[in-house]
């Protein structure tokens, strides 16, 4: 009993320090740019020293991804949500309208995202892990989309879900980096609502249904 106490407690504070970590370098990254940290700067931020980060992450890159699970993680869970209320029948207008209501849309998060793309960029091992958690995202609008029954005819230039997926992402970034220009969240909103709309119904907010 000593020891399965003991390796809780130590598991906690792993868990912990982790947390800390990551909430330290989200700060760090925000201000100051992916790039231009170090190491130290996320320790000295967290409180931590080097052996704390290196028991938990390899590398600043490692560290990076692990935030951009959670983000992206959150975002699935946001548009899995309330694309789920509908039940089987998934009304799109609707359904589109509590997606850009809820859907993370954060500067600090924006800003980070943008300066790891460049460096991913650069680095195409970096890219390729960035492409494949950009992909989990897609995954999870398009099994949402594909297990509804009655789903409206998707216009033909998406093809099928898979295309409306990757549509509904694109039209995210686009939304986010006008986001990052005029810092207006609200009217970040309101566009992506607009494009959404237009990508999955016939443009005026009625589902374009199959005859």
């Amino acid at each position: 009993m000593v020891v399965e106490e003991t390796t809780r407690r130590v598991t906690r504070r792993r868990v912990r320090t982790r947390a800390n970590l990551l909430d330290a370098a989200f700060a760090v990254f925000a201000a100051k740019g992916f790039g231009r940290v170090s190491i130290e700067e996320v320790c000295e931020a967290a409180g931590y020293s080097r052996g704390a980060f290196y028991s938990n992450f390899d590398s600043l890159d490692e560290l990076f991804f692990a935030l951009y699970r959670q983000r992206a993680d959150l975002i699935a869970e946001q548009v899995a949500g309330a694309l789920a209320l509908d039940g089987p029948d998934l009304d799109v207008p609707a359904a589109v309208d509590r997606v850009t209501e809820v859907l993370l849309l954060d500067l600090d998060w924006l800003l980070v995202k943008t300066d790891f793309l460049v460096h991913a960029a650069r680095d195409a091992q970096v890219a390729e892990t960035l492409l494949e958690h950009r992909a989990r995202l897609r995954r999870a609008i398009a099994d949402r989309l594909a297990r509804a029954q009655g789903f409206p005819r998707l216009p033909a230039v998406l093809g099928d879900v898979d295309g409306a997926a990757h549509a509904v992402v694109a039209a995210y970034d686009g939304v986010t980096t006008q986001l990052l220009l005029d810092k207006d969240v609200e009217h970040a909103r309101v566009w992506l609502q607009q494009l959404l709309t237009a990508l999955l119904t016939d443009g005026s907010g009625n589902p374009q249904r199959s005859h």
